[in-house]
């Protein structure tokens, strides 16, 4: 069964802290009205905060299974919302191969959120938890019950790896790029073209990185930061790469198109100041601004930028910082459409988009213009 965003909330207890310990995970429906699964275990002897990761991982295993694409965990645990949501630091041994798990599993998503909730409006995992401490394992999917067979020790590398989505045939893990765009400039607040001048982000922007870095480095699961060269992007791209303990690699490919005489022109005066070429750029993508750079010559670079990142990252997770256009170019290849998309997408500044390529040829887009991290 398929559900694109599901509720994940996740408990566990630990009857001396360390003591005999268990969890407890349900997975509803987005309108919290149906429960899609549910997990219970007994895990021996461990601490609470232990016992409360070993919910989350089961809570997002199970909603994997479902194939789920958006989650919102919600849980009564502090700790872990804080350090899931990359506020808080993961500093206690026992805690790192858990929280790294954690982060995999929700790298396999599209987005995943954390939000703390009173233990009271926990209670369906909490009884669960409960249940599994008292001896009695639970698993159900979609009222199907089973007893459930052990689980092996969490393994600190385990890899996350995305997969393909059933019904398109594609075949093998495709290389996912995670694609974000730069945050606020001077020249985004007044709507000018911004191509190849090189502004840096205004202190909105900084913040808007920084909320995008967050919401990245909590969920983890990406094997390298790729930027354009340009000031705003390489901020933005620098911000997540500290979150996710990465070092930014610079692609001169992904820089944003050249405007040319247009640069740091409104649409209305660069109309104005070239109304008949103007005109036909709107309409034709091979068409070039006054000494700058038509889209088709964008294509045909960010096309050689995909080929380079499916070369060198086959079946990971890459975050790609860049601008308007090479965003939209990279999703216009991944959907296969003309260049109407081109001009009919909109973008919003720190949005996350994201788009998978795979072995055979195949591609798909699973998110754009996310902005729910601002």
């Amino acid at each position: 069964m398929s559900s694109a965003r599901v509720i994940v909330e996740a408990d566990g207890g630990s009857r001396g802290n360390p003591g005999p310990a268990g969890y407890g995970a349900v997975v509803f429906d987005a309108g919290h009205d149906r429960v899609l699964a549910e997990r219970a275990e007994d895990i021996g002897v461990a601490t609470n905060n232990v016992a409360e990761y070993r919910g989350l991982i089961a809570g997002l295993t199970a909603a994997a299974a479902l194939d789920a694409h958006l989650v919102d965990v919600r849980m009564d645990s502090k700790l872990v919302v804080e350090q899931m949501s990359g506020r808080w630091k993961v500093k206690h041994p026992d805690m790192i191969p858990l929280a790294r798990r954690a982060r995999e599993l929700a790298g396999g998503f599209d987005a995943v959120t954390y939000t703390w909730i009173p233990r009271a409006e926990n209670a369906h995992a909490d009884r669960l938890a409960n249940l599994a401490m008292d001896g009695t394992a639970v698993e159900t999917t979609n009222g199907h019950v089973e007893d459930v067979p052990e689980v092996a020790p969490v393994p600190a590398a385990a890899e996350s790896t995305p997969t393909a989505p059933g019904w398109t045939g594609a075949v093998g893990a495709p290389t996912r790029l995670l694609l974000l765009r730069h945050g606020q400039t001077p020249l985004s607040v007044e709507r000018r073209y911004s191509g190849r001048g090189n502004p840096e982000l205004t202190e909105v922007g900084q913040a808007q990185a920084a909320a995008a870095a967050a919401r990245l480095g909590a969920r983890g699961g990406i094997a390298a930061v790729v930027s354009s060269p340009l000031a705003r992007a390489r901020q933005t791209a620098q911000a997540a790469a500290d979150a996710l303990g990465l070092q930014v690699t610079v692609h001169e490919g992904l820089t944003e198109t050249d405007f040319g005489g247009w640069e740091a022109l409104t649409f209305l005066e660069a109309s104005e100041r070239d109304p008949d070429l103007h005109g036909r750029w709107l309409r034709d993508t091979s068409v070039r601004p006054p000494g700058g750079e038509s889209f088709d010559g964008v294509r045909a670079r960010v096309d050689a930028v995909r080929a380079d990142l499916l070369r060198d990252f086959p079946g990971q997770n890459v975050l790609v910082v860049s601008h308007v256009t090479p965003i939209k170019t990279l999703l216009q290849l991944a959907l296969e459409v003309g260049p109407s998309l081109l001009y009919r997408l909109h973008l919003d500044l720190a949005s996350l988009s994201i788009a998978e390529f795979y072995p055979d040829g195949g591609a798909s887009v699973r998110l754009v213009n996310d902005t729910s991290h601002l």
